[in-house]
């Protein structure tokens, strides 16, 4: 039996975080793993380094903020980067790469900032657009994963305090509504899959919040969502959380799943 690993970390800067990055790769192994905030221009990107571990990389970035990539152990069949509709491309937001007839689309959802701010209603219509870009590409009768840091937590049980945190642009009514029409087109969140109802885990611990890991005070907004025909095929989705107490770390941490191919 043959297996599919894929992950995804947001870095908060990718040049920052190459002393974590490269060797859980080379321990961990996976077949993709998905980057986000690289915050690096293209020219500036590491790329040697990635090629030292064994891995290729495609990228889009920007110096200081967004970028997204995808390194692999093979060549991906296909590479698109941004959307491809009328409004900006955002491809520091999004790129996407089949590899051996699996699509795996990365994302680095706007986070929105304030409810009143345009950022926010920008944020909303990523995700129509986002879902726009996945219909007018693919199916979701196809093995397709959709992750990365989505900035939403869809559940009670994926912040550390529900009551306070309702009404932060990643935790509130209208991002839940958005997020859940997307994955209506067919996805599934694997990690709920294997672990429902399971209070306590998060990916994303606050740098501002004193002693945040120590103390649990995290969220869950770095997801892997995949279609039925993947998700059914999945064995495992879990959160690592030795990047996150690494020294100088992000303030993200690394999600992965396996999947039977």
């Amino acid at each position: 039996m043959e297996s599919f690993k894929v992950a995804t970390y947001n870095v908060n800067s990718i040049r920052s975080r190459l002393h974590i990055v490269i060797p859980w790769l080379r321990e961990n192994s996976p077949d993709v793993v998905c980057l986000q905030e690289t915050k690096v221009e293209d020219s500036q990107f590491p790329v040697s380094a990635f090629e030292d571990a064994g891995y290729q990389v495609v990228f889009r970035g920007a110096k200081s903020y967004n970028g997204v990539a995808i390194a692999s152990r093979t060549e991906p069949a296909e590479v698109l980067h941004g959307f491809q509709d009328e409004g900006p491309p955002d491809d520091d937001r999004l790129v996407a790469a089949i590899f051996s007839g699996i699509v795996v689309v990365n994302s680095y959802v706007p986070q929105g900032r304030e409810k009143e701010s345009t950022h926010f209603s920008y944020k909303l219509a990523w995700f129509k657009r986002l879902g726009n870009f996945l219909n007018s590409h693919w199916s979701p009768e196809i093995p397709l994963i959709w992750c990365g840091d989505l900035n939403v937590a869809p559940e009670d049980i994926d912040v550390h305090d529900p009551k306070r945190l309702l009404g932060h642009v990643c935790f509130t009514p209208e991002v839940w509504e958005a997020y859940n029409a997307l994955k209506a087109w067919g996805l599934e969140d694997v990690y709920r899959r294997h672990h429902p109802g399971e209070a306590g885990r998060y990916t994303f611990f606050d740098y501002r919040v004193p002693r945040a890991v120590e103390r649990g005070l995290g969220w869950r907004v770095d997801h892997i969502l995949a279609t039925e025909p993947l998700a059914a095929r999945s064995l495992r989705c879990d959160i690592d959380m030795k990047p996150r107490l690494a020294e100088r770390p992000s303030d993200h941490t690394i999600l992965v799943a396996d999947f039977m191919t």
